[in-house]
Parts: structure tokens; sequence; C-alpha cells
């Protein structure tokens, strides 16, 4: 067999992207280098035959996708698989998690001005946010990050490959994390059942605490 067939195989049959040295796995003749070249010849050869499938670099990987044209055919069926749409709150609260991560449950109700629990748990469960640690604050929170999975969900090869920072509102732009008020407890480590909301911000009027469960 030929590398390129080897490679083609390899990523047709994964549902990930696979990086280079993960797919030098299927074969003892393969390596790293031997795999980017192949890579390299099967991307001109999906461009110079017009197919409508093209590889793609993603979430520091590779993966075989559907060019974008086609996707209008592809929504008639419902066997094809399509991703799922996020909420407004999903995407505010993923946008602050990506430029300032890691980051705890009250930073980022602290940013949002609302109750954030609910989405946040909602982006845990779709593989789109992930444990990374724990604060050194009181309760040693939760932090948050953003995973692979959100990489290939938004089309980025990495991390880096988000908008530049002087691109973006003040609110994102600044990595720095939020001062708390100095009353604020984390209790990420307390039961569901145990845990309060607190005003975000209490040196406004106190208005009945909105909260976003569904992302």
């Amino acid at each position: 067999m030929r590398a390129d067939q080897i490679v083609e195989a390899v990523l047709f049959a994964s549902d990930a992207p696979l990086r280079a040295d993960e797919i030098a796995r299927a074969d003892e003749d393969l390596d790293e280098d031997r795999v980017e070249e192949a890579l390299g010849t099967l991307r001109r050869f999906y461009l110079e035959s017009e197919r409508a499938f093209d590889l793609v670099e993603v979430a520091e990987g590779w993966q075989i996708q559907t060019r974008p044209e086609f996707s209008s055919y592809l929504d008639r069926f419902d066997t094809v698989p399509k991703s799922s749409r996020l909420s407004g709150p999903a995407l505010e609260t993923l946008a602050i998690m990506a430029y300032r991560q890691p980051l705890g449950r009250l930073e980022v109700e602290y940013i949002r001005g609302v109750g954030s629990s609910g989405v946040i748990r909602t982006l845990l469960d779709r593989g789109l946010l992930e444990v990374v640690g724990r604060g050194e604050g009181l309760g040693r929170p939760l932090l948050y990050g953003t995973t692979s999975r959100f990489l290939e969900h938004f089309g980025f090869r990495s991390i880096d490959d988000l908008p530049r920072p002087e691109e973006l509102p003040v609110v994102l732009r600044d990595r720095e994390s939020p001062i708390l008020p100095e009353d604020e407890d984390e209790n990420e480590g307390e039961p569901e059942s145990e845990r309060t909301e607190r005003p975000e911000q209490p040196e406004q009027p106190e208005q009945p605490e909105r909260t976003e469960e569904t992302a």
C-alpha cells in the first residue's frame, strides 16, 4: 500500500482530527515526515480533481471534510451528522473562556453580569469546556478551559487562530482576571443543592437574578 492510501484510509475512518504522529502509528513503515508528504499529496489530488471534500487542518490535526459549498445538499438528509447550534449565552461564555482561560465560574458571571452555572454545565456536557484545575481562592474553585472539540467545532487549527486581541471588545481583550468583590466566595466544591447565587455587582440596585440553564 502507498503511504497516501494508508493516510487517506485512516482519516476517512476517523471521526476526529488526527495529528501526523498519530496517523504514523497505522503502519510501521510510516513516520511523521512520510505522513506529512502523504497529506500534501492528498490535498493536491483533492484540489486538482475537484472533489466534494478536502483535507483540512483543524484542532491541531487533520480531517477529511465536505466542502462548505455542498452543505445545502447535506442538510436535506437526517442521516448526515449536523453540528449542534449554540445559543447566544453559550457563545458569549465560550468567547470569554477562550480569551481569558483558565477561568472560574464566578469570574465568568462577574463579566457577563448573569448566573452562568447552567450554561457552563451544558458546555461541559458537550465537550466544549473542561475542568483544567483549581484556583487558589477560598474553596479552591474549579477553573475551566476550552477543549480540542471547541477548536474542531469552530474550525480553528489552534487557539492561536482566534482573532487578535486588539480587534476585540475590551471585556475580551483584557486577559487579566477581574477583581471580584471581597465578600464573594466560589463554592464550586459544594453539592449543587447547597450552592447559592450572589449578586455579581452589589453596587447596583438589587434586581432578581437571571439564569441561563440551556446552551
